[in-house]
C-alpha cells in the first residue's frame, strides 16, 4: 500500500510525539513543584519536624540526641531536597520549605 504524498512519514510522527511528551513533562514539572517562594517555612514547632529532629541551622543539632550528625550533613546536600538555593521544598515536609543549611534525622546523602 502506497502512502498519500502529503502525509507526514513515520520518523516524522515518532519525533512529533517525541517532542509533545518532552514538552508535557516539562510542563508537568513547573506545576508539580511550587517555588520555594510560595511554600511557608517549616517551624522548627512542626509535629514532624519534631519527630525528625529538624533544625533550621544544623549547627543547632543536639549532638547527644543525634550522635550521627555529622557538621557536613545539610538539607542542601540531601536526597529530599528539592531546592537550589537558601531555602527550598523537601520531599518530607510537603507544602513547606525548609533552609538549605538545615538538617533533620531522615538526612540520606544525594548520590
Amino acid at each position: 500500500m502506497k502512502t498519500p504524498a502529503n502525509a507526514p512519514s513515520e520518523s516524522h510522527a515518532v519525533l512529533s510525539r517525541r517532542r509533545f511528551l518532552a514538552t508535557v513533562a516539562v510542563a508537568g514539572a513547573a506545576f508539580a513543584l511550587p517555588a520555594a517562594a510560595d511554600l511557608a517555612p517549616l517551624p522548627e514547632t512542626d509535629p514532624t519536624a519534631q519527630a525528625l529532629g529538624y533544625k533550621a541551622d544544623g549547627s543547632q543539632v543536639d549532638a547527644a540526641k543525634f550522635p550521627k550528625h555529622t557538621p557536613q550533613q545539610q538539607c542542601a546536600n540531601c536526597n529530599f531536597y528539592q531546592g537550589t538555593a537558601a531555602v527550598g521544598p523537601c520531599q518530607l515536609f510537603p507544602g513547606k520549605s525548609v533552609t538549605a543549611k538545615g538538617w533533620c534525622s531522615a538526612y540520606v546523602a544525594k548520590a
